[in-house]
């Protein structure tokens, strides 16, 4: 009676050290997608501004316009934090906005005029400052999505988390396969 006591205890102890842990992974995933949403929000604030100045220059670039805008619009759309198949659109959205602003700026190497133009270098340069916080930013919530993905997937944290309700996170990746692909500077170089 006794040590079937003490094994319980053992149990119900290990059990709850496990959820606690499972929960504070949570916890920092989230905080890890609330810093990716404020990079990316600096981000969608500086975007009108820099489709507004390059608008003139790339006027021939609408459908890359346009699909920067859309990415835009959907990335800000509200989402609940903890429902992972809504973070993974949030995210995808984001991801291909990425792949969309390199081929912006791929684009807008080839415009002497453009980056002669003071107001516009500067907005790329705080666009290209802000791509730099959201990657490190997605580098933070990647390592706390590891953590706790690790922790929900492996037994006996696969039967507490689904019994505590905590589902595995998506990962902050470009998951278009066309934004993968390497930029090409000659599709975008003046024909001779």
């Amino acid at each position: 009676m006794n040590e079937i006591f003490w094994f319980v205890v053992i149990v119900g102890v290990a059990g709850y050290a496990w959820y606690v842990t499972l929960i504070r992974r949570r916890n920092l995933a989230l905080e890890g997608l609330s810093l990716v949403d404020v990079q990316l929000k600096k981000r969608h604030d500086l975007l009108p501004n820099i489709l507004k100045l390059t608008g003139g220059y790339l006027s021939h670039e609408r459908p890359l316009f346009e699909r920067i805008t859309e990415l835009r619009a959907r990335a800000e759309q509200p989402y609940d934090s903890k429902d992972p198949r809504q973070v993974k659109g949030h995210l995808d959205a984001a991801g291909a906005m990425t792949g969309l602003l390199g081929n912006l700026f791929a684009v807008a190497e080839n415009y002497p005029d453009l980056k002669a133009d003071r107001v516009v270098t500067r907005a790329m340069d705080s666009l290209e400052e802000v791509e730099g916080h959201v990657a490190a930013a997605r580098r933070t919530y990647n390592a706390a999505v590891t953590a706790l993905n690790n922790a929900a997937q492996i037994f006996p944290g696969s039967m507490i988390a689904e019994k505590a309700g905590v589902e595995p996170m998506p990962y902050f990746e470009i998951e278009d396969p066309a934004d993968k692909e390497p930029i090409d500077a000659a599709d975008y170089l003046p024909q001779s």
